[in-house]
């Protein structure tokens, strides 16, 4: 079982979103968190867009997210919302994959405009998994050098996305402690 399940929606090679949360997975490992990294990219194309809930591969998502004492879900902005590709896979999970699991949500994009994706689009599928949302972080392209050990080139950038990274590891280990 893994403590910490981080799912990447970004279907690119080299993706900011993607190096943000492996970033944030070697912070949570400093923590002596167990994590597992998820690349949607690196899952059957053909269980995803041909919706098989039941291939063992899905399965073995869901059941690694359900298990699980948190889960980190990042995606870059497109057309105003995250990835389609991650649309697809959290259409096929399990109605309550994400029951009262504390779940952070990550999007990056190229301008402040699309802000509030996270809110309007991201957060509320979580929350129809019954995923219990953080507030969540939204990093511009440009606060991001994708090809650093540590990513966030902005400070406050980095220290926010700190500070909300305690506070979802806090909501874990505090869940964790009220489990029978």
């Amino acid at each position: 079982m893994s403590d910490i399940v981080v799912l990447s929606g970004s279907p690119s090679e080299f993706s900011r979103s993607d190096s943000v949360l492996k970033y944030l997975g070697t912070l949570l490992k400093r923590e002596h968190f167990t994590v597992t990294h998820i690349s949607i990219k690196d899952l059957p194309h053909e269980d995803i867009f041909q919706g098989k809930f039941d291939s063992p591969a899905i399965q073995d998502i869901a059941r690694l997210i359900q298990n699980a004492k948190g889960f980190i879900v990042g995606s870059p902005v497109y057309k105003g919302a995250y990835s389609g590709v991650l649309k697809a896979l959290l259409d096929i999970f399990p109605q309550d994959v994400l029951k009262h699991t504390p779940v952070l949500p990550i999007m990056t994009g190229g301008s402040p405009s699309h802000l509030l994706a996270i809110e309007y689009t991201l957060k509320p599928v979580l929350a129809t998994l019954k995923g219990h949302n953080l507030k969540g972080l939204y990093l511009l392209d440009s606060q991001i050098d994708k090809y650093k050990e540590q990513p966030i080139i902005d400070d406050d950038i980095l220290h926010r996305t700190k500070k909300q990274l305690q506070y979802f590891i806090e909501i874990v280990n505090n869940q964790a402690s009220h489990v029978v």
